[in-house]
């Protein structure tokens, strides 16, 4: 049973996958956009092959194998929620495209032709709903599967090879269609929908992390979970020059906050060091995503 996702992470998916079936089938595909990854190449695949061969077989098709080859690596749970998500963003192109009472095979039903306004919401609304499906421990596209397998091995990041192959399908898409046009417009869809993964996966506050250097941890300490009501990590530490005894108090707060607490610390210390950077996700025996 471990190997089962929960319940509520099927609904989400099942969201995510509607999602982007919506964004790809009302937005991206009417005007020959394309999507980035599997599913970038499933919509290529798509427009240059017989009719029989849809979107949603592409999908499938090209997708599941993927999951199933990073099993071993990515674990049971994973593919399963790829692989139903993948089926649900099948499934729901299938019913937009040739079920509902929508026309969607010359121009998207809402943008119309304007190759701009159907790259930027396309690429928005597909971000999130690939966002949704990391979130909550799917995922929508097998290409990532490949780039943790093997980006590695050939000396890439994640990202790069992520981003690599992207580029790769929008100069072949442009070489066999003879035209720039819809790949570089493809190039925004893409370049949104990664700000939307991001905003969707690590929130749009993201919190922030404050490391103090001090020597005044306990009056900082006991100021600060007055004022915030949150608790602070206290870490022993030596001045790398000075060799003198610090401490390093380490305390999270939103954005809003930085500047109430940077008041507090140098109130009570003026010569304390503090750095801040983001925190994207917050665990902890009372909350479990923050």
């Amino acid at each position: 049973m471990k190997n089962i996702p929960k319940l509520r992470n099927l609904f989400m998916l099942t969201i995510a996958g509607i999602v982007n079936a919506f964004a790809v089938t009302v937005f991206l595909s009417p005007v020959k956009l394309y999507d980035s990854g599997i599913s970038g190449t499933s919509m290529f695949l798509a427009q240059i092959t017989p009719e029989y061969l849809t979107l949603s077989i592409f999908l499938l098709v090209l997708n599941i194998p993927l999951f199933l080859y990073g099993l071993k690596k990515q674990g049971a749970r994973f593919t399963i929620s790829a692989i139903y998500t993948i089926t649900i963003y099948s499934v729901a192109a299938w019913l937009i495209t040739d079920i509902l009472p929508i026309d969607v095979s010359i121009a998207s039903p809402l943008a119309g032709d304007d190759l701009l306004l159907c790259a930027l919401f396309g690429g928005v609304i597909s971000g999130v709903g690939s966002g949704l499906a990391i979130r909550f421990d799917g995922a929508m596209d097998g290409i990532e599967v490949l780039a943790v397998i093997f980006s590695k091995k050939i000396g890439l990041t994640v990202g790069t090879f992520v981003m690599s192959y992207n580029v790769i399908l929008y100069i072949i898409c442009g070489l066999i269609i003879h035209s720039w046009i819809l790949p570089l417009y493809s190039i925004i869809t893409y370049a949104v929908g990664l700000k939307a993964v991001d905003f969707v996966v690590d929130g749009f506050d993201r919190a922030k992390c404050a490391m103090i250097i001090t020597e005044k941890p306990d009056d900082i300490c006991e100021s600060l979970t007055q004022s915030f009501e949150t608790g602070a990590t206290r870490l022993d530490a030596k001045g790398g020059y000075s060799d003198a005894d610090k401490t390093l108090v380490y305390f999270v707060v939103n954005r809003f906050q930085v500047t109430k607490m940077r008041d507090i610390v140098h109130s009570i210390d003026p010569k304390a060091y503090i750095t801040i950077s983001d925190v994207a996700d917050i665990f902890s025996s009372n909350h479990h995503k923050k």
